[in-house]
């Protein structure tokens, strides 16, 4: 709004060119975003409902039991008019921004229902969200994809883009979601990878100098998208504020839902999917790996083999923050730490030989 509001004003009003700079929105997006949860979160958790807790991981799998979950859905309900005032959108964007939102509706849903919902039901769901989500990008940004190794741009025709970057956002969504299971572990990983899309959207994908350097397709609305980004990313830095162990709400599936399928649709706008194993390498194997598993061993059960309790694939738990735990007596700030510390060594190690390599 106020990019449009700068244009408007420039005329009459010089000192107004200020709002139309796109750092200046980026900047303000973020620290308003973080302010607004900092002080109104803490009001309104009281209205949200409480987590059951996970009687299946025993005492430890209980200390959640009774604190307000759903945060999610006040973080971004909160966080959305400093989108909608500081990030210059498009109606194909609105689009996107909106089954985004949807996606986080449905995991607040499941957070608030008495009894959990199936696995098909949030799997349906999450599909129309990624699906619609995915179209929209397409329309909005194109269907140029570039990738490592290779100096070629290639244009995938919409009838393959839509299910092939719709199952990459399915899979971000729920790997994000599965990884939210240690204090601030879910959020913190997500928030790096938030910071360090933004900063490829806004000083790579769209900015052309660079852009060309690196012999990539430049898509100067990218930087827009990188005020998006920011913003949420200033929002739930915010809420880790309450989250940080022990902590005193949880973010619940509206939450991580939402970080997941933001973070997969920003990696599409960058036109390189496989950004995706480089900005969310711990999230990726720590919840993916468990999505993963579950197709090997319902797979194999299929063709009529028998996967025994001594093959390795069994042997580790999913999410791997479990295993790390009970198998490795690892404690929630070692397992956040730890796992922190493998993304940022990680991302800039695969950064380069995605954006480099070429």
């Amino acid at each position: 709004m106020l990019y449009y509001v700068s244009e408007l004003l420039q005329p009459y009003f010089g000192p107004a060119r200020l709002l139309s700079s796109r750092l200046l929105l980026l900047a303000g997006g973020t620290f308003f975003a973080a302010l607004l949860i900092a002080v109104f979160l803490p009001k309104l958790w009281c209205f949200l409902p409480h987590d059951h807790g996970k009687a299946i991981l025993g005492k430890d799998g209980m200390k959640s039991k009774g604190k307000p979950t759903g945060a999610g859905f006040l973080v971004t309900l909160l966080a959305l008019p400093v989108l909608i005032v500081f990030t210059p959108m498009g109606v194909w964007d609105f689009c996107v921004l909106a089954f985004v939102y949807l996606a986080m509706v449905f995991g607040f849903l499941d957070d608030r229902s008495a009894v959990p919902w199936g696995e098909l039901k949030k799997g349906l769901l999450d599909a129309v969200c990624a699906i619609a989500i995915a179209f929209f990008l397409a329309m909005g940004h194109g269907t140029l994809v570039w990738f490592p190794f290779v100096k070629a741009v290639w244009t995938v025709p919409l009838w393959l883009y839509v299910p092939a970057a719709a199952m990459l956002l399915w899979f971000t969504m729920n790997a994000t979601n599965c990884s939210d299971g240690v204090d601030g572990l879910a959020g913190s990983l997500t928030l790096i990878s938030l910071v360090i899309i933004a900063v490829l959207l806004y000083a790579v994908i769209g900015y052309r100098p660079v852009a060309h350097y690196f012999l990539i397709p430049c898509n100067p609305a990218a930087a827009n998208w990188a005020i998006l980004v920011m913003t949420v990313a200033g929002g739930f830095g915010g809420y880790l504020w309450f989250n940080a162990e022990p902590s005193q709400i949880l973010m619940g599936d509206a939450g991580s839902r939402f970080l997941g399928i933001l973070v997969g649709a920003a990696v599409l706008v960058t036109g390189n999917p496989l950004l995706i194993l480089a900005l969310s390498p711990i999230v990726l194997m720590n919840g993916g790996g468990g999505l993963v598993k579950l197709v090997i061993l319902r797979l194999a059960k299929r063709a009529g083999f028998e996967i025994g309790d001594d093959a390795a694939i069994r042997r580790v738990r999913f999410p791997l923050h479990d295993h790390c735990k009970k198998n490795l007596g690892w404690s929630n700030a070692q397992v956040l730490m730890r796992f922190v510390l493998l993304q940022l060594t990680l991302m800039p190690i695969l950064l380069i030989i995605v954006l480099k390599v070429r």
